[in-house]
């Protein structure tokens, strides 16, 4: 499913977003009509939308349009809201910005409690981390050599090993007693911010890899996946952890959302 401002999309209308690739997004998941974080994902969309374009984005009209998009769909999905401007000039970008509202669908994961990830580092550092942009060139060229390689995924991390985050996820550990999340330039992910609204002690830190066998579980958290445990960086084995992943899934689970 494919809406443009309310309105089948058609091929000629989405040409400028595939070959100039500037725009914005935010991806929720949909379960049964209620959405985990809904308003932390408007905000975003707002947010980012004045950083990308310069310009205000109404945020009761994208949920009249995620509304109207999935309105005959029920059960559990993935929605995605990208912002781009249609007419945007690739040699002046600068123009007066008129953003349309994409809203697509695809299936959520079946199985909401997936296998431990098993992860490569790699140096990068996304552009404008704080902003959900859709230029994923680099972040994806990593993720398809870490997986060529042998691994699932990627981590990113800076030249001195300082942990940052992941390609389309955010990455937190527990050190024994204490929620641990990255002190560096990640995105503000929302179901990191939900977890961390939902009990526990939480708290942000700058570590490196270096530091890493000394937490005593790792797990990556995005709309898609909820809560998933990371059982490897590179040669470091970390404890299954699953009791202190369990706990955060439950409290991920339990939160009702907020209806379209």
């Amino acid at each position: 499913m494919a809406e443009l401002d309310g309105r089948e999309v058609t091929v000629g209308a989405l040409q400028n977003l595939a070959l100039t690739n500037y725009g914005h997004f935010t991806s929720m998941r949909v379960e049964h009509g209620r959405v985990r974080g809904l308003a932390l994902h408007l905000a975003r969309l707002v947010r980012d939308c004045r950083t990308v374009f310069g310009t205000g984005l109404d945020p009761e009209r994208v949920r009249h349009l995620v509304r109207h998009a999935v309105g005959g769909l029920g059960g559990v999905f993935v929605v995605r809201v990208t912002v781009f401007d249609p007419h945007l000039d690739l040699g002046r970008p600068s123009a007066a910005a008129e953003p349309s509202v994409l809203v697509t669908t695809r299936p959520a994961p079946a199985d909401p409690v997936l296998p431990p990830l098993r992860l490569r580092t790699a140096v990068y550092l996304r552009d404008q981390p704080a902003v959900k942009h859709v230029a994923l060139f680099g972040a994806l060229h990593r993720r398809r050599a870490a997986q060529r390689a042998g691994f699932d995924d990627v981590l990113f991390t800076d030249a001195s090993g300082v942990v940052h985050e992941g390609p389309t996820w955010n990455i937190g550990f527990h050190d024994g007693s204490r929620h641990v999340w990255p002190e560096a330039d990640v995105l503000p992910g929302v179901t990191m911010e939900l977890l961390r609204r939902s009990g526990g002690e939480h708290t942000t830190a700058v570590l490196t890899v270096a530091e890493l066998p000394r937490m005593r579980a790792a797990f990556a958290t995005n709309t898609a996946i909820g809560v998933r445990p990371v059982a490897a960086v590179d040669d470091v084995v970390l404890p299954a952890g699953t009791e202190v992943v369990d706990d955060l899934r439950r409290a991920y689970t339990a939160d009702p959302g907020e209806l379209l």
